[in-house]
């Protein structure tokens, strides 16, 4: 049975198999970091050493941790759809201040968000080092056997199928839920680290991705549920804002700490970080619209008192609308979702190719032109395009949801066909590298960013965590084909050829965008649900 409300719907239903679950994955972690160590004479190269006990020991740990954490936070058999819509006008959450709760939820989504992005960031950066010790084919080895795209290619299907896991489960065991869990996977996964063998690390890269997939978007789909209207966009949008930020730390991370520590020490800075990220639960309530959507209602009064909600019990909550929508992937392509599914399942791919395809390259493709300080340009070229995201948060908040969407993809569609024309001689004109760089490292950052909060907007209550999985997960999709494409022997991942793959379906979300997009600025999530359906007939 679930403990009362406390702090304001921040609940677990079992604590003391959540704490022991997050105990023993932590342990099982700390039990690999012997192997690691024993490789400082010599680089901390692994290759070629054999796992011993501890590492089996704690591997059986961090299984036993993730089955216990789970079973700590998943909901018991009372938390089922009471068949009726809440009566208690939800509305109440979009007309409440801004309180001392609002920013601590901000700011723990921040760090949520900055460590999820982090991890996938990672491979980009990891991948020069680990072709080097596994002899792996890249274009910094052509000589090599396997090609290194099979490591970022393990990682990103592991996205993809967590995106839309982790859809499932936001939707089934709750927003606080699914966060926690995938913040315990944080942890576990940082023994991609110490993976000796080139084959454990695939498979440990699958399960990075695996754990990753999921946390964005249904970081994204609480904050819609828990952010008043006035304020959801733009705050959003800055939270967004970690997805630029997350790669400015990864790279610089990368430059300050893998010559030393070597490109294993990006894996396994996920402990700490996931660490930090669970003792920091208490600022991560419930959503109280999935608390009402599913009869839990004293619980969805905690939180809403929480955040400053005056409630008014009312013959009509604003949630009628769940009554015509099924829990279920189908409603996300039935006719009254299949506008807002098409925009977003295109923007995604889009997004996916330039992330995945040209940023993921961008450091291997620099070195090979001779940038022998490739991640340092790419930190700079973060650095310089960061501030813009206050900029579109302030277009996407004040302005227009659809407009900025359109604004951005265009922009980043340009800045890529830039690329195309100007080919590898970009080498020539340091000041034209920049000023393109600037825009597919900001630029794609930010859409990702209004890509999950737009995503986290249009569905109603009961498939919001699935829409926002369906976006990361096509997002990642996008890494999946462009991946597949290298490793076929079907593409290649110079400068000019990944950007031209990315332009050309960034230009076509925006013209979609301009067709069938919805504008969600200053409105409430029921007001948006209820167009979508009202376009439907």
């Amino acid at each position: 049975m679930a403990h009362p409300p406390r702090l304001g719907g921040v609940t677990f239903h079992h604590a003391g198999a959540f704490w022991f679950g997050a105990l023993a994955v932590t342990a099982g972690v700390i039990a690999h970091l012997p192997m690691y160590l024993m490789g400082k004479e010599s680089g901390y190269r692994l290759v070629g050493m054999p796992m011993d006990l501890p590492m089996m020991i704690g591997m059986a740990a961090i299984v036993v941790g993730l089955l216990a954490s789970l079973y700590g936070l998943y909901p018991g058999a009372a938390a089922t759809p009471p068949g009726g819509a809440p009566k208690v006008r939800v509305s109440a959450m979009d007309d409440a201040p801004i309180t001392l709760a609002h920013v601590g939820l901000l700011l723990t989504m921040a760090v949520a968000v900055m460590i999820d992005i982090m991890k996938p960031t990672a491979l980009a950066f990891v991948m020069p080092g680990m072709a080097l010790e596994y002899d792996l084919k890249s274009p910094l080895n052509p000589g090599g056997t396997i090609p290194v795209a099979y490591v970022s290619l393990s990682g990103i299907v592991g996205t993809v199928l967590g995106s839309f896991v982790w859809g499932w489960l936001g939707d089934r065991i709750g927003r606080r839920a699914s966060i926690l869990y995938a913040g315990i996977g944080f942890i576990g996964t940082s023994i991609c680290g110490a993976m000796p063998g080139f084959y454990w690390n695939l498979v440990m890269c699958f399960m990075m991705g695996l754990a990753v997939g999921g946390m964005l978007p249904i970081c994204y789909a609480l904050l819609a549920e828990v952010i008043p209207a006035r304020h959801r966009g733009w705050l959003m949008i800055l939270i967004g804002a970690d997805i630029a930020g997350a790669y400015l730390l990864t790279s610089w991370l990368a430059a300050e700490l893998v010559p030393t520590y070597s490109w294993r020490i990006l894996w396994l800075i996920g402990l700490p970080t996931g660490v930090i990220f669970i003792l920091l639960n208490r600022w991560i309530p419930e959503s109280p619209r999935f608390l009402l959507a599913n009869g839990r209602d004293a619980e969805a009064h905690a939180v809403m008192e929480r955040y400053g909600a005056v409630i008014v019990p009312q013959a009509e909550s604003g949630m009628e609308i769940e009554a015509a929508v099924k829990s279920h992937w189908a409603e996300l392509f039935g006719p009254r979702c299949m506008r807002g599914s098409l925009v977003v399942g295109c923007l995604a791919l889009g997004s996916g190719l330039v992330l995945f395809g040209f940023n993921l390259w961008i450091p291997t493709n620099l070195r090979k032109l001779g940038f022998a300080e490739a991640d340092a340009i790419l930190r700079n070229a973060a650095l310089m395009g960061f501030p813009l995201t206050f900029a579109v948060a302030w277009l996407y908040g004040f302005w227009s949801s659809k407009k900025t969407i359109i604004l951005l993809s265009s922009l980043t569609a340009a800045a890529l066909f830039g690329f195309v024309i100007a080919g590898d001689a970009i080498v020539a004109n340091r000041t034209l590298l920049y000023a393109l760089l600037i825009v597919p490292i900001w630029g794609i950052s930010s859409i990702v960013a209004v890509l999950s909060v737009y995503s986290s907007e249009i569905y109603p209550t009961r498939i919001r965590a699935r829409g926002a999985g369906f976006a990361a997960g096509a997002s990642k999709f996008g890494g999946v084909a462009i991946i597949a494409l290298v490793i076929a022997g079907l593409a290649t991942p110079s400068i000019a050829g990944v950007a031209l793959v990315g332009a050309i379906p960034m230009a076509l979300a925006a013209l979609l965008t301009a067709m069938f997009g919805v504008e969600t600025r200053n409105r409430t999530l029921e007001e948006i649900a209820a167009e979508e359906l009202a376009r439907a007939g």
